[in-house]
This record gives structure tokens, C-alpha cells and sequence, in this order.
């Protein structure tokens, strides 16, 4: 189980986010600051998809 501090996002908001990074030019950092999530999470959902 996860911490109780642990953040769930919807997988339309991780398709989204990867959308982002893949069209905008951005970084990952660039863009996780922007949509305010940790950028190891946004490397994550980047990484798997």
C-alpha cells in the first residue's frame, strides 16, 4: 500500500502530461513544475508509455 501522502492521478491526466512533454519541447522538469507533480512521477508515466 501507498503512503498516505501518495497523490493517485487518473490515467487521462498521465496520457495528458506525456502529451506535453512529447509536443511542447519542454523537459520533463519543465513541465512537471508546471503541472505541479514530482518530476520522477512524470519520468515514470514518460518512461512506460
Amino acid at each position: 500500500m501507498g503512503s498516505k501522502y501518495t497523490k493517485r492521478y487518473s490515467e487521462e491526466y498521465k496520457r495528458d502530461a506525456i502529451e506535453l512533454v512529447r509536443s511542447s519541447g519542454r523537459t520533463v522538469t519543465e513541465a512537471a513544475r508546471e503541472l505541479r507533480v514530482s518530476s520522477e512521477s512524470l519520468w515514470g508515466w514518460v518512461k512506460k508509455a
